[in-house]
């Protein structure tokens, strides 16, 4: 069986890509298939042929991938996959819309629907100062919304990380998905009993991720305070930041499994579709602090984890 693996661009190190590195381990003969890749900003795949689209032509694109929403679907459909028999999408977005062969099969992990065209206001917050294009974004979003649902029937097979996200699979594609709750790597991690002062972010530094709220909470509290990832907004949310708030950065993913095992407890401000990080904080004997609504809820106890 011929079998090909996509993900909607690999630019970045969030929960969705720890989730297609463990699939592209799992089928290790598969052809790997993205918009972008840049492979010093997102997962390790090794001496893996990572097969782009046209606009990995296109000067900085894997840094301002985000500006080039409106292309994504046309560079998806260009993609030759009929010669597979199985494709397996990775996607909060675009990946989905990939074209197959008649008699193959698609099945599409779906982290999210498209999280900017349903949520576009929170969205609109991390271009706050381009407010007089609103309108025209709007209009654009429009349009594109009628393809995301077109071209999000394209999969024969939805598996959603969370009953959340099922659920706005079910309501915006009108499309049933099978729950499976993602897996992390254990072997990665070490319970450990005795905790440090300091509490713990793990997060990419969008505007969704409520970092600002976190950042309010202990600027008030002056309790110690370590933020990892990388983001758009990182200089917005440093200006904000008191002297007991620590930006790390990227880090390596062993630094990154010390600190959470090490970590008081770990915070979770955002509405998560699923959320790696509070069951890697889980595997680590780490406390969670997060938002009581989402994917979380498929995963922690309240008064326990």
């Amino acid at each position: 069986m011929k079998i090909a693996l996509v993900h909607d661009y690999l630019t970045q190190r969030g929960g969705a890509e720890r989730v297609f590195e463990l699939l592209c381990r799992h089928f290790p003969t598969a052809d790997v298939y993205t918009s972008l890749y840049d492979p010093k900003q997102t997962i390790e795949l090794g001496d893996r042929l990572v097969q782009t689209t046209v606009l990995q032509k296109i000067p900085g694109a894997t840094k301002y991938f985000r500006l080039l929403a409106p292309f994504y679907y046309p560079a998806f459909r260009a993609l030759d996959l009929q010669g597979y028999d199985l494709i397996i999408s990775s996607s909060t977005s675009f990946a989905k819309a990939v074209r197959k062969h008649p008699e193959a099969k698609h099945i599409c992990f779906c982290h999210n629907i498209t999280r900017f065209l349903w949520d576009t206001q929170t969205y609109l917050r991390e271009y706050a100062d381009y407010q007089q294009l609103y309108p025209f974004i709007e209009k654009l979003f429009r349009v594109m919304r009628k393809a995301d649902i077109a071209y999000a029937q394209e999969p024969d097979l939805y598996i959603a990380n969370s009953s959340e996200v099922a659920r706005r699979i079910r309501q915006t594609y009108k499309k049933h998905a099978l729950v499976i709750n993602y897996p992390i790597d254990n072997g990665k991690f070490v319970f450990c009993d005795r905790k440090e002062a300091y509490y713990l972010v793990s997060a990419r530094l969008l505007s969704y991720k409520r970092i600002d709220i976190v950042i309010e909470a202990f600027n008030q509290l002056g309790w110690p305070l370590k933020i990892m990832g990388e983001g758009p907004e990182r200089e917005q949310l440093e200006a904000k930041a008191a002297s007991n708030i620590e930006f790390l950065g990227y880090i390596s993913d062993a630094k990154r499994c010390h600190l959470m095992a090490k970590a008081r407890a770990v915070v979770v401000a955002a509405l998560e579709d699923y959320g790696l990080v509070p069951i890697e904080a889980n595997a680590s004997g780490t406390p969670v602090i997060s938002y009581g609504a989402g994917g979380v809820l498929d995963t922690q106890i309240p008064g326990k984890t």
